[in-house]
């Protein structure tokens, strides 16, 4: 049985350069869960067993289908109430901000499986798994750039991807996006990598 390595196939997509680039992303189906809260409080760390644990549980169905595949990397949209803010320096209060936490899926798992699952997945992580959703998501044209180091240590790297728009005849659209491609609970804080991804037009 072959495994689908959804990051070897969209290698370009997942990986960026620290120094900051246009990119035009293709769509792509994702398990989504929308929330507000601080980032790793009670509400987001639920939300994000839930949508793990549909994950890997999707995972291990296609697996005994013979249907493989390897599980994304998390990925976060986070934005304000004020659609004017896209400034971490001038961001409101942790418990403000609203977030959208997404996990790459194969084009062949289909809302009838989540369906299938999600029963077992909610006894087990509870009331969250109703709001886990299989979308179509795409994003488009995006500036990227690759953060190195603790999260709480964005801003600068933020701020150069801003000015990076600014200076190649871009504005920003959509919601500030993140992907995480380090295990914090591995990885010296030093060490996570982060792709710190914003659409833009022209």
């Amino acid at each position: 049985m072959s495994k689908l390595d959804l990051r070897k196939e969209l290698k370009r997509f997942y990986s960026a350069k620290k120094k900051p680039e246009i990119i035009d992303v293709p769509p792509g189906k994702f398990l989504t869960i929308v929330g507000k809260g601080e980032p790793g409080g009670e509400v987001y760390s639920a939300a994000l067993q839930a949508l793990y644990s549909l994950s890997y549980t999707l995972k291990f169905k296609c697996k005994a289908e013979d249907r493989d595949f390897t599980v994304m990397a998390l990925e976060g949209l986070w934005w304000w109430d004020d659609p004017s803010l896209f400034d971490l320096e001038n961001a409101p209060a942790r418990e403000e901000w609203n977030w959208k936490s997404m996990i790459r899926q194969p084009d062949f798992v289909t809302g009838e499986m989540l369906e299938e699952v999600s029963q077992e997945v909610r006894e087990k992580r509870g009331p969250a798994v109703d709001d886990v959703v299989l979308e179509t998501f795409h994003e488009g044209l995006s500036a990227q750039i690759m953060h190195r180091g603790p999260y709480s240590e964005e801003g600068p790297t933020v701020m150069r991807l801003h000015e990076f728009i600014t200076e190649e005849g871009y504005r920003m659209r959509g919601r500030h996006h993140e992907i995480y491609l380090s295990d914090p609970r591995r990885s010296k804080p030093e060490n996570i990598k982060t792709i710190i991804r914003q659409p833009v037009e022209k």
